[in-house]
């Protein structure tokens, strides 16, 4: 016997089959099947009750016509009604262990976890820093959102192209060059180059409002880059060449690599198809000098034009965009693009995408899903934008090091025994999860205080519990001298076997809790991909150390009865098992064997 990976989408079927025996698919019924209060079950199915009163029938006798239509589950679920008409199931004993020995590894969670997206292609665009500046605490939250949805997409069964749109292009470079040509500081810019390329772009600028001369000569440094000049063209490849080296320093400490980085410029000469298929469709019309399209039938933009090209006749950002968009259909044959970036660009994205969704359907191209998934802004404990105490921009570097370094703290104080090296590695991948997880375990629409001492905590829904959960599992089959990737028990000087062989079903109330919350994995991981909302596994990971912590606390794992042993180790695998596969998802390293 064996469940599938997806217990609610399995009790989904089988109600709508029995809805189909009784007539009542064809009438709309919906099973509206959910994870269900632990006091009343594992699931529940809420669909009876909806159904019958659109039909003006009794819920709960409804309901118990679904429910004798339910017998082959019975060997599986305990079945029963409560309330007027709601459906509740509960796993028994033999059917966890079941699922136990089936989803036994990283591996196969995935196996199991094939959605409908398996085998489509998705582009996710994330992260998307400006060359020629720093990546700020401002450019966090779109890197480890985008990294955790592309890992999720991935699990369930898709191909995902990570793309770092970066920000290469543009006006702003006519006053660096024009600042770089007269006052680059070579010492500096071998000891920092970045810093100096803020720099040179704040003096540039600054001159430029300054003085209508040099606003004329920065503009005519920019058309001599649009117009190919070999001179401006290589200054401009070298603050590119070593802003993408300095920005892979912190991609690879975010553990984030992506497949392509098509910056802005890439699409610099492929916005005259999108100016000429947009007039050629009526979607685009002048007005003023400018290039726009207006959506009359929505209620917010039937007003606000969508420029996509300015009235001295440049490129802008929607110009660019819709270029993207066409590239990565046509190139990558995309069956959906998600882009991450904050909310203040939500306008911007909603026009983008009614433009391309009628632009395509006109051209009778394949139109992809399309999301805009938004973003928080990232708080001080304050409740204002973090900044440093002087009142600057928090650089993403910095935050990182300081992370580390509380997090050497941390384990320093705990455990000053252990060697100056294991510290340092310790702390350094706490210190980096902590700042990652932070971002994580919120509902990615809201804002959030960034706090350290409740970021960097052994307590409460942070990265470190949850490290320190995987540690201790680890030490359960160190001291027992067993393999923790395949442990095995043996009885009686018997040969050893895996766990999951010699196991029995869950018998105490701990066992029994901790099962059924392990099953619940899927549900985590489908509710996160599906809501592209990281937050969701966040939460159940946590919950599921929870459940642990109370299990272990009330029953010894090592123990003579080899039954009882094999049982207790294969939900300590198991645990840890999940808990490594939702912080992968999420980003974050776990090769850590204690804190």
């Amino acid at each position: 016997m064996s469940l599938p990976f997806n217990v609610a989408s399995h009790l989904d079927t089988a109600l709508r089959a029995a809805a189909a025996k009784l007539g009542l698919a064809d009438r709309g019924f919906q099973p509206e099947v959910r994870v269900a209060d632990p006091a009343n079950g594992d699931y529940q199915a809420n669909g009876a009750l909806a159904f019958a009163k659109r039909e003006k029938q009794n819920p709960r006798a409804l309901a118990q016509q679904i429910v004798d239509q339910l017998g082959a589950l019975q060997a599986d679920y305990d079945i029963s009604l409560a309330g007027p008409g709601f459906i509740n199931f509960r796993l028994k004993p033999a059917a966890l262990l079941a699922w136990l020995q089936t989803y036994d590894s990283e591996e196969h969670l995935q196996s199991g976890a094939a959605s409908a997206r398996h085998g489509q292609t998705w582009v996710v665009d994330y992260s998307s820093p400006n060359t020629a500046k720093q990546m700020h605490v401002g450019h966090l939250r779109s890197a480890v959102i985008g990294e955790a949805i592309c890992r999720l997409l991935a699990f369930s069964g898709a191909k995902v192209i990570r793309d770092n749109h970066i920000g290469d292009w543009g006006t702003q470079f006519g006053k660096l060059i024009w600042a770089y040509k007269r006052h680059l500081d070579p010492a500096a810019l071998a000891r920092d180059p970045l810093e100096e390329f803020e720099r040179l772009y704040k003096l540039g600028n600054t001159a430029a409002e300054a003085d209508p001369a040099v606003l004329a000569e920065a503009q005519q440094e920019l058309v001599k880059l649009q117009a190919g000049d070999a001179g401006n063209l290589a200054i401009w490849k070298n603050i590119n060449d070593v802003s993408l080296a300095a920005f892979q320093e912190i991609y690879d400490r975010l553990g984030i690599k992506f497949d392509v980085m098509l910056g802005e410029s890439f699409y610099n000469d492929q916005v005259e198809r999108i100016y000429r298929e947009l007039t050629e469709t009526n979607l685009a019309q002048p007005s003023e000098g400018a290039l726009v399209v207006f959506h009359p039938e929505h209620p917010r933009f039937a007003q606000q034009p969508f420029i996509i090209r300015k009235s001295d006749g440049a490129a802008n950002y929607a110009s660019s965009d819709l270029a993207t968009a066409l590239y990565r259909a046509e190139h990558f044959k995309v069956d959906g693009i998600i882009v991450v970036t904050d909310f203040r660009q939500a306008d911007h994205f909603e026009q983008l995408y009614l433009t391309v969704r009628k632009w395509f359907a006109a051209k009778n191209y394949r139109v992809p899903e399309l999301h805009h998934v938004t973003f928080g802004s990232v708080n001080g404990e304050d409740g204002k934008a973090l900044k440093t105490r002087d009142g600057g921009i928090i650089r993403l570097k910095a935050l990182l090091d300081e992370a580390q370094e509380r997090s050497y703290q941390l384990v320093t104080g705990k455990n000053p025994d252990f060697p100056e090296a294991e510290r340092r590695t310790i702390a350094d991948l706490v210190g980096v999860a902590s700042v990652q997880y932070a971002d994580l375990s919120q509902n990615r629409s809201s804002d959030y205080v960034f706090a350290w001492d409740k970021m960097i905590s052994l307590e409460g829904n942070t990265a470190a519990y949850l490290l320190y959960a995987v540690t201790r599992i680890r030490s359960i089959f160190r001291k027992a001298g067993l393999d923790a990737g395949k442990p095995t028990v043996a009885a009686d000087g018997s040969a050893p076997v895996p766990v999951a062989a010699a196991a029995t079903a869950p018998e105490t109330l701990q066992e029994t809790d901790l099962a059924r919350k392990l099953v619940k994995f899927s549900d985590a991981v489908q509710l996160a991909t599906n809501t592209l909302r990281p937050h969701f596994l966040g939460l159940y990971l946590y919950e599921l150390a929870g459940a642990f912590s109370t299990f272990y606390a009330a029953d010894k794992v090592i123990v003579d009865d080899p039954a009882v042993r094999a049982r207790r180790l294969l939900l300590c695998h198991r645990t840890l098992v999940e808990l490594e596969a939702g912080l992968h998802l999420l980003g974050l390293r776990t090769d850590l064997e204690r804190m």
